[in-house]
């Protein structure tokens, strides 16, 4: 039985003009507080239950599978990717001070011509 058939029993079975004060309490044998009965009442409720987890996770292992893999393999592509990128910038960094160095007066011109476009850009 499926919980839903479980629930869909009871549903059916349940009268809410009904209630509790109107029902008698169940008897039960001397030294037994009556937890039998009720336990026998919910374990088929409760395997089905089990046996509904156990499908769901047997049908959503695969997936989840597949989603770490992916996840694993973006990472390590973004690593790789933000390693690259650094380099590049480590490399021009360095060729920048080394143009810099060897010709000092035209990155002073370049860096005052680039300085008042953006000047005029920015009014």
């Amino acid at each position: 039985m499926t919980i839903a058939a479980g629930f869909s029993q009871a549903a059916d079975t349940f009268d809410p003009r009904t209630s509790m004060a109107n029902t008698p309490a169940p008897q039960t044998a001397p030294g037994t507080d009556g937890l039998d009965a009720e336990t026998d009442l919910l374990e088929p409720l409760v395997q089905g239950a089990h046996a509904g987890i156990d499908r769901l996770a047997e049908t959503a292992a695969p997936h989840v599978r597949r989603l770490q893999d992916g996840v694993s393999a973006a990472t390590d592509t973004l690593r790789q990717t933000t390693d690259e990128i650094r380099q590049t910038g480590e490399v021009w960094t360095e060729e920048l001070r080394i143009t810099v160095r060897e010709h000092p007066l035209a990155s002073i011109a370049v860096a005052t011509a680039v300085g008042w476009l953006i000047g005029r850009l920015a009014r």
